[in-house]
């Protein structure tokens, strides 16, 4: 199940890739290697009815403490801070 969102998130890096994701106050730890999104806002979210543009975004599997998974979309929006675009179940 694919799941659009648009949650603010506290995204934590090590070497510029992402470790940890904080989404609805739980905490989950990166558990794959991340995939960088290099792409445009249509390709990230199809409600979107204005011309693309450029973002840079990652997908990566989150685990948490009590082994919720899912798979995240997320982009940056602003110089510190992160948007939840899609949870893949």
């Amino acid at each position: 199940m694919v799941t659009h969102a648009t949650d603010t998130v506290a995204v934590w890096f090590e070497r510029s890739v992402p470790v940890r994701l904080v989404w609805a106050g739980i905490r989950f730890t990166v558990t794959d290697t991340p995939t960088p999104l290099r792409g445009t806002l249509d390709y990230l979210d199809d409600r979107v009815t204005h011309a693309p543009e450029p973002i840079i975004g990652w997908r990566f599997q989150g685990t948490s403490e009590r082994g919720e998974t899912h798979v995240f979309d997320v982009r940056k929006t602003g110089r510190a801070e992160w948007e939840l675009v899609r949870i893949y179940d």
